[in-house]
């Protein structure tokens, strides 16, 4: 009876094996059907989820489509100065070997650049530095197709341009987003040509509004974003989730030249005020009366004899300017323009340059700690070269 208990044993001993093994190697003997993988993995549905949905599986494909035709590549062409040879200049190196041409004026073609179609009628918005040298241009369409582009105007201090294609049927225009800034926090999607590449997408949120003191520009409110911006996304559109134009793209802060998660656009409304100015008067005119102003730190407030340090010192009055011939003099503190209050230096310049000339602004400051009110007659503010 042992010897019978223990062959038993044995035989259900060796099956388990077999039965194990089989199951490790030949999965399907045993259960019947194959198993796919050794851990089981969730997949979701085919169907894209809407970028309204948010979350890490939103897609952007139809804001993408939307805005990417009428986002174009800028190509620039300028005559510059060929540098000659050192030794050309050198008498004896003439006189054995003659002077073979050297120097002259030649071509440069430069293609870093993106704009963006904002009218039907041809119209689009890029960056002044993209194009300022240019003496030809030339847009390159999402669709391949090319055209020649004229300058319609320049705006330097807001670094912005518009140009124009001709007699062009079809034209994508990009839709601006509604009035109002975007949020912070607020996904955004950057369109342009990064160093030539191609047509390409980045997305990211709006790190930050009313980024000033940048030095890019003389006026600057810029929307500040995370979105990867590049050497040839200048003058491209930055757009909501659903494809509407919400700024300009324009600039980076890097160490390397590429991306670092700080990149800086034109907000769409300061944009469409400079355009629409452009396409009406071929400028942008805004108002000057002829300070230069210091910012009011607590200190020079301590030294005033001032209780706050909100507002602008005038540091120095342009002889014959508007400023001059209303009464201001260096050393009053400004604290109103037209009862905006002023915070600081930038805000008086924004506050002056949007009222147009001709108009008598009410001024209100501090002289010797009293309070007084001027009214100034709004000049032109000088072009930069005296363009």
């Amino acid at each position: 009876m042992h010897r019978l208990w223990l062959i038993f044993a044995q035989a259900v001993t060796v099956a388990v094996a077999v039965l194990f093994v089989l199951d490790t190697l030949k999965p399907g003997w045993v259960n019947g059907a194959p198993r796919s993988a050794v851990v089981t993995v969730r997949e979701a549905p085919a169907t894209r989820v809407a970028a309204s949905g948010a979350g890490a599986n939103a897609s952007y494909a139809d804001a993408a489509a939307r805005s990417m035709p009428a986002v174009v590549h800028v190509f620039t062409r300028s005559v510059v100065e060929a540098p000659t040879h050192p030794l050309l200049d050198d008498p004896l190196f003439r006189r054995f070997f003659g002077a073979p041409p050297g120097g002259g004026p030649r071509q440069q073609t430069s293609g870093l650049g993106s704009g963006v179609i904002v009218s039907d009628d041809g119209y689009i918005l890029t960056n002044n530095h993209v194009v300022e040298a240019a003496d030809q241009i030339q847009v390159a369409l999402n669709d391949g197709r090319k055209f020649p582009a004229r300058v319609v105007g320049l705006d330097p201090e807001s670094d912005l341009a518009v140009l124009r294609i001709d007699d062009v049927d079809n034209l994508p225009a990009i839709t601006f987003a509604p009035q109002g800034e975007p949020q912070v926090g607020d996904v955004v999607l950057a369109i342009g040509n990064p160093f030539g590449v191609g047509q390409t997408v980045t997305m990211g949120i709006v790190s930050a509004l009313g980024r000033s003191r940048l030095g890019i520009n003389t006026f600057e409110d810029y929307i500040q974003t995370d979105a990867a911006i590049n050497p040839g996304n200048s003058g491209g559109a930055l757009v909501d989730a659903g494809g509407n134009l919400v700024g300009i793209n324009t600039a980076i802060y890097s160490r390397s030249g590429g991306s670092l998660g700080i990149g800086f656009a034109i907000p769409a409304r300061l944009a469409r005020g400079v355009f629409d100015q452009i396409v009406a008067n071929g400028q942008v005119t805004r108002g000057w009366i002829g300070v230069e102003l210091q910012a009011l730190t607590p200190d020079l407030s301590e030294s005033f004899g001032l209780d706050d340090a909100s507002g602008a010192v005038i540091a120095g009055v342009l002889r014959g300017s508007p400023a001059e011939r209303g009464g201001l003099r260096p050393g009053d503190v400004l604290t109103s323009v037209e009862d905006r209050p002023v915070e600081d230096p930038r805000s008086v310049l924004d506050s002056i340059a949007r009222l147009p000339p001709g108009h008598r602004a009410r001024l209100e400051l501090l002289r010797g700690g009293e309070p007084i009110e001027l009214s100034v007659e709004i000049d032109r503010r000088p072009t930069p070269g005296g363009r």
